[in-house]
């Protein structure tokens, strides 16, 4: 290995996000391996944030860039809940998203989901890609993880699921991502939105479903030495 690295080349960067609509609401979803190259910078990062009471974002990509336009949108959406008196539209939140992506697209490096409820069109998910388009969609994967999923979703997702069922969904898809993607990994976090408010889940890595050729976890590397033979793969 060449330790004599460049710090000031460009760093590849992962992560898995997952938007999910169900019959009331939607899940969002993420893993929480924030990588610098090949350096885990942070193992429990939390990546969906909130931008008002009713609307959550995934933040994929630079994580600085990410933050940075989640705080502007963030501070937008209140002086217009002020303005307005009521709560922001997940629509109005996914255009302003929108807005300062395209505006800065060439400086901004970073992928998004937009999720969330809102009394006029219930629940509701938007992916603003890089470059600042705005797609909505019944759901949306973004980050390194995503590509081993696409697959995945056009087999395993249905409209009209509830929500116990989408949130099975996004956590067995996070765990599938985490173990073929080297960027993705950590715990689960899950945010539920719907009509009667927000639910956020946890699900730490030893309790999440273990795919094929995927190791026990161990509380000492020595103890993989003894560890039994690998599970059998889980049914989808």
């Amino acid at each position: 290995m060449d330790l004599n690295m460049n710090v000031n080349a460009p760093h590849s960067m992962g992560t898995t996000i997952i938007g999910v609509t169900y019959n009331g609401g939607v899940v969002l979803g993420a893993d929480s391996r924030t990588s610098t190259g090949m350096y885990v910078a942070n193992r429990a990062s939390d990546k969906i944030t909130q931008l008002t009471d009713n609307v959550y974002v995934c933040r994929s990509g630079s994580a600085a860039d990410s933050q940075l336009v989640s705080d502007y949108v963030r501070y937008f959406l209140h002086q217009h809940t002020i303005q307005l008196g009521q709560p922001a539209t997940v629509k109005v939140a996914s255009n302003l998203i929108r807005l300062l992506s395209y505006n800065n697209k060439n400086m901004l490096q970073t992928g998004l989901i937009v999720g969330g409820w809102d009394k006029y069109e219930g629940g509701k998910i938007y992916g603003i890609p890089l470059g600042g388009t705005l797609i909505e969609q019944p759901f949306a994967i973004g980050g390194s993880g995503s590509s081993y999923l696409y697959g995945f979703f056009d087999q395993a997702w249905k409209e009209g699921m509830t929500k116990d069922e989408a949130e099975q969904l996004v956590v067995k898809a996070v765990s599938l991502a985490i173990a073929r993607d080297g960027a993705s990994g950590g715990v689960v976090r899950t945010v539920i939105i719907n009509s009667e408010g927000v639910t956020r889940n946890f699900y730490p890595g030893d309790k999440l479903p273990l795919w094929h050729e995927e190791l026990l976890p161990q509380n000492s590397l020595l103890d993989i030495l003894n560890a039994p033979p690998s599970p059998e793969p889980m049914n989808i």
